[in-house]
């Protein structure tokens, strides 16, 4: 399959805006003519037509689903920031990326992924209007998975750095995920006597029943079934944060007792 194949039928609502100018870009001279003969919009072009932003912004009320594509390329460019926050490209960073693409999209997808991942890498990422345009356009369960895969990037080298935690907190922010979401999704990669209780979004100082309620909330939350409109290439992962959940609450259960 040619890359502008795959890309034209893995895209939706990224083909517009900021994150479509750093694919045009990234894609520059790669990409070939469309199935139908045209020659896609980014070729030669540094950012998309007025048709195309209009077509990408649109209210919170007409928010189109996202996509495989959508979420796969916003991973991309949010990964190549990661990455680049403490200054410089770790090998074990780059391969977690390829390995993770692998194992959601196959070796053939991955490959064409990783090469525009490399050319995003070179790019000066705008991270405010790429983070404004996926929280318009993507749903919370699906900003909550990228949040969830970010902090996989930056624990792939065993060490999570100030400036990556920064700068995932700076993401965070700009995606619209509250502080006890991105706390939860940060302790299934710590180890601390708390983090259970982060997890579940609850102190030490809640009640068995408050312990219990909220398990029920986050398992809701972090479910499986939040982001199967992504396809099944992304539930491996939305199992992950489910496990982490159900994990957290027996180890509450058992040191409690009840």
């Amino acid at each position: 399959m040619s890359i502008s194949k795959w890309i034209g039928a893995s895209l939706g609502w990224s083909f517009g805006g900021p994150i479509g100018a750093i694919i045009g870009l990234a894609l520059g001279s790669v990409i070939d003519a469309m199935a139908d003969g045209n020659k896609t919009p980014f070729i030669g072009q540094g950012r998309p037509s007025q048709q195309q932003r209009q077509t990408t912004y649109k209210t919170r009320s007409q928010r189109p689903q996202t996509q495989s594509g959508d979420f796969e390329v916003s991973l991309l460019i949010l990964a190549s920031v990661i990455i680049k926050a403490d200054g410089k490209q770790d090998q074990r960073e780059l391969d977690f990326v390829r390995q993770q693409f692998t194992n959601m999209y196959g070796k053939q997808r991955a490959n064409h992924a990783f090469k525009l991942f490399k050319n995003i890498s070179k790019q000066q990422v705008s991270t405010r209007q790429v983070c404004l345009q996926i929280r318009q356009m993507m749903d919370h369960p699906s900003r909550l998975q990228l949040m969830h895969f970010l902090f996989g990037i930056a624990k792939a080298d065993g060490l999570v750095t100030k400036d990556e935690i920064k700068q995932i907190y700076t993401i965070s922010g700009y995606l619209g995920i509250s502080n006890r979401d991105y706390e939860s999704i940060k302790a299934m990669f710590y180890s601390s006597s708390d983090n259970a209780y982060k997890i579940l979004e609850i102190t030490k100082n809640a009640t068995d029943d408050e312990v219990k309620k909220a398990y029920r909330k986050m398992a809701k939350k972090y479910h499986p079934d939040k982001v199967i409109h992504l396809g099944k290439e992304h539930q491996k992962g939305a199992e992950e944060k489910f496990r982490q959940v159900q994990e957290a609450y027996e180890h509450i259960q058992k040191e409690r007792g009840f």
